[in-house]
């Protein structure tokens, strides 16, 4: 019996390692195929080469040895030569490849943070913005662009409003009776409320010819336009989220089997929940800072992933941040290819979300 079920739980973990590769192959044929998306073609040759050229760069900036260009050599990769001109270089290295990553970081933090509020909350439903991160951000890029900020400033604004709308509800939470786990939800919802009807102020008292548009197309969420510097801004607390949540994944397994269990096996429960409050929100205020704000990932891909790979969260995590990835990707390749007007992505995203949040209602324990 003992060896049957050793040779049963081999399988399984071999079958979920398969899994995870084929996300991981997903992942990237989505991200080279992107690529190629638009109305200005190249060919996989020189979109080798030049992202070759892009890397050599960048090592060179990095590192430089006594005033030496550090990397490699790019023409001694190809066979042939390849020849490229300036407008392909800027399109791809400036325009499509920023938008690609940041594609992915977004993508797959907001489905790791739903991921990780699920797990948390004990609710099937529970979504990023749960706490209050997105509304706050929201308002934050609002009312920066009323008062006519800069690109870097909104995004600024958005990330600083997100965090202190999530410390409010915190306090809030901790400072209300009854079950905490309870009380930070309702505080979520009354702080989110408070935020909503600011952003909604700002968008009356804005100017129609040019502040309201700016706001609502901001509050639509998009990609467009994303430069480098935005990804170095949100790399970073991105990275501070990520890491520890993908580091405590298996402990997330024993809050799923109760508050009174995981006390019994030796877990902090309190400060376990606490951590990954915080590097969910940290995450979910990145993402929504840099891209506006784009609903139902965090609540469609999890649950997409639990029947795709299972409800342990060792796999399940790490399956989560890379479909994640790629579906944000998908459909921005979408948003920006499908019609001559960009479509923004958070309508998309609210398309297929919708639907399946009905389904979702409609299953027997209101679950996936």
């Amino acid at each position: 019996m003992k060896a049957s079920a050793a040779k049963h739980n081999t399988g399984l973990s071999a079958g979920g390692a398969a899994r995870l590769w084929a996300l991981v192959l997903l992942l990237l044929a989505v991200f080279f195929g992107s690529f190629f998306l638009g109305r200005y073609g190249i060919s996989p040759l020189q979109l080798l080469a030049m992202l070759a050229e892009g890397l050599q760069r960048a090592l060179s900036a990095v590192v430089n040895w006594a005033g030496r260009p550090f990397g490699f050599s790019v023409e001694r990769l190809f066979a042939v030569p390849v020849i490229w001109t300036p407008v392909m270089e800027t399109i791809v290295l400036n325009i499509r490849l920023p938008r690609i990553l940041m594609a992915c970081l977004v993508g797959c933090c907001l489905s790791t943070a739903g991921a990780c509020y699920q797990g948390v909350f004990q609710n099937p439903m529970a979504a990023p913005d749960l706490l209050g991160a997105s509304t706050g951000a929201c308002f934050g890029a609002a009312l920066a662009i009323l008062y006519g900020a800069s690109s870097a400033m909104i995004t600024l604004s958005a990330f600083g409003f997100s965090l202190l709308t999530v410390l409010l509800v915190f306090v809030i939470g901790q400072r209300a009776p009854g079950q905490k786990t309870v009380t930070l939800i309702l505080a979520g919802i009354m702080v989110s409320s408070l935020f909503s009807a600011g952003t909604s102020y700002i968008k009356l008292v804005a100017d129609p010819g040019s502040k309201l548009p700016e706001i609502t197309y901001w509050l639509m969420g998009s990609l467009s336009g994303t430069r480098g510097y935005e990804i170095a801004f949100a790399l970073l607390p991105m990275a501070l989220g990520l890491l520890p949540l993908l580091c405590l994944r298996w402990r997330l397994n024993l809050l799923t089997l109760g508050e009174e269990e995981a006390r019994a096996l030796g877990v902090n429960t309190a400060l376990l929940r606490l951590i990954v409050v915080v590097c969910s929100t940290l995450i979910t205020a990145a993402s929504v800072a840099v891209s506006g704000l784009i609903g139902w990932v965090g609540l469609v891909i999890p649950h997409l992933c639990r029947r795709y790979i299972g409800n342990d969260y060792r796999r399940l995590l790490p399956a989560t941040m890379l479909f994640g990835a790629a579906f944000l990707l998908v459909v921005d390749n979408i948003s920006r290819n499908l019609l001559a007007v960009e479509i923004p992505i958070g309508i998309l995203t609210a398309f297929i979300g919708a639907p399946f949040f009905i389904y979702l209602m409609s299953q027997k324990g209101g679950g996936a």
